[in-house]
């Protein structure tokens, strides 16, 4: 019977490296068939390092000669890069022909270039082009700073105008307006019930063609059941301003003048029903911008008045031991009974259509008829030129009087703010806008008109 080829002993299973013992056919532990080990080449004898066998040897290896022995010579270092390099496919690298190391540049036959230039510790930044950060172009606009919260003084306000934090709605800047000319002044507010102010005013002053002084406040109230009374407000005054601030250097009339103003703002309010054009194609059921207006002009020793609407005008003297007087008569509802002889003035003024206006500028308006009337009053004092949302509150000539800071005319700012806080201390129903004009004492002799 043939028998298997002895194989030669394994100390450990070339398979998982477990020890086997001297006639295992099989691994213990993976199971490695044994047998299939081929049979380990031939070795060769160990070299002695103390022997001078090495020419001798027939083992197929080209060894270095060993360097000569010398005292003061170190013996040669074998580097790496002595050795032909190939590339990553096998390929051995060109050869460089520029010295004995391949020229100051490479190792020769070595693949490894030793001539890329030091590279400093740290890289210095490069300077942003200064006529690039000069230009307007480029130039990083300075950051706004944040709205905060006029409630909480916390939070942001966001682009809807309500505050982040507490959600409080910040005032726009309508809602609350103060402004001073020389000796006029006026303030306007939103009220506490309405959700804007739709009041607006314009105050000034200037000189006659003799260069005696003038001083005019208009003052207008947006009707709320028509479409942008803001608008309109807004609109009237400033034209009705304008128009005064340009006809009295010119010499006209006070009165006339007056005139020419109310009509000037009606025109402006006119305008605003055609822009843009669609605007009533998109809300049929509103009526055209309309507004009411009130003004004076003190002028001369001249008190001018003119009105369209339910705003007043109230003279209140210096002295409060004389009457003041309402220089205003409204166009209501109220009036219109009271006039007719149908219902006394408590009565009609009592009545639910009391406020009811018929008289106002807007495209839609029945027929314009500015109202006009000059005073000389025979005393200093002051002119209060309102809205209804003041006289709500101090209706009679005789309760505005008593309202009226006994210095108005040393302080008409301030005495504006009073009556504004007079109104919203009671109740702040409506807006409420206030002109103050102080109306200095005329020379001796002078009369009413």
């Amino acid at each position: 019977m043939s028998q298997m080829p002895q194989q030669a002993a394994l100390s450990k299973c070339p398979s998982c490296a477990e020890p086997v013992e001297s006639g295992d056919l099989f691994c213990g532990a993976c199971g490695y068939d044994l047998s299939v080990v081929p049979a380990p080449p031939q070795d060769h004898p160990t070299l002695t390092m103390t022997g001078s066998a090495a020419g001798s040897l027939g083992d197929g290896v080209d060894w270095p000669a060993p360097e000569p022995e010398s005292s003061g010579t170190p013996p040669a270092v074998h580097l790496p890069t002595d050795l032909p390099g190939t590339d990553s496919g096998g390929t051995p690298l060109p050869e460089h022909e520029s010295g004995p190391q391949g020229g100051a540049g490479q190792q020769a036959g070595s693949g490894v270039r030793f001539d890329r230039p030091e590279e400093p510790e740290e890289y210095p930044l490069q300077a942003p082009d200064p006529r690039v950060a000069e230009s307007p172009e480029n130039a990083a606009a300075p950051e706004e700073p944040a709205q905060l919260c006029v409630a909480c003084r916390a939070g942001r306000v966001d682009s809807d105008g309500y505050c982040e934090n507490c959600g409080h709605a910040q005032p726009r800047e309508r809602d609350h307006m103060e402004r001073e000319s020389g000796p006029v002044a006026a303030v306007s507010d939103r009220g506490l019930r309405h959700h804007r102010n739709e009041d607006a005013f314009t105050v000034g002053r200037t000189t006659l063609p003799d260069g005696t002084p003038a001083v005019l406040a208009i003052v207008c109230d947006g009707v709320s059941s028509a479409t942008r009374p803001d608008d309109a407000s807004s609109a009237a005054s400033q034209a009705a301003g304008d128009s005064l601030l340009a006809a009295l250097p010119r010499g006209t009339h006070p009165q006339t003048a007056m005139h020419e103003a109310i009509v000037a703002a009606a025109q402006a309010v006119n305008a605003l029903a055609e822009e843009p054009a669609t605007a009533r194609e998109h809300a049929p059921h509103q009526n055209a911008p309309a507004c009411t207006i009130v003004g004076a002009v003190v002028a001369a020793g001249l008190l001018v008045v003119g009105w369209v609407g339910d705003s007043r005008v109230y003279w209140v003297p210096d002295d409060r031991g004389a009457p003041a007087a309402r220089l205003t008569e409204d166009d209501s509802w109220a009036a219109q009974m009271v006039a007719a002889g149908l219902m006394s003035e408590a009565e009609a003024y009592a009545d639910e259509r009391a406020h009811a206006i018929t008289g106002w500028l807007g495209a839609d308006a029945y027929e314009l008829e500015p109202h006009t009337a000059s005073f000389k009053p025979d005393r200093s004092g002051v002119v209060v030129v309102c809205t209804d949302g003041l006289w709500n509150y101090a209706e009679t000539a005789e309760e505005m009087s008593e309202v009226v800071p006994p210095d108005a005319a040393a302080r008409p700012l301030h005495s504006a703010r009073v009556l504004v806080g007079h109104a919203l201390d009671g109740g702040g129903h409506d807006n409420v806008t206030v002109a103050v004009v102080p109306f200095p004492a005329p020379p001796q002799g002078a009369g009413s008109a």
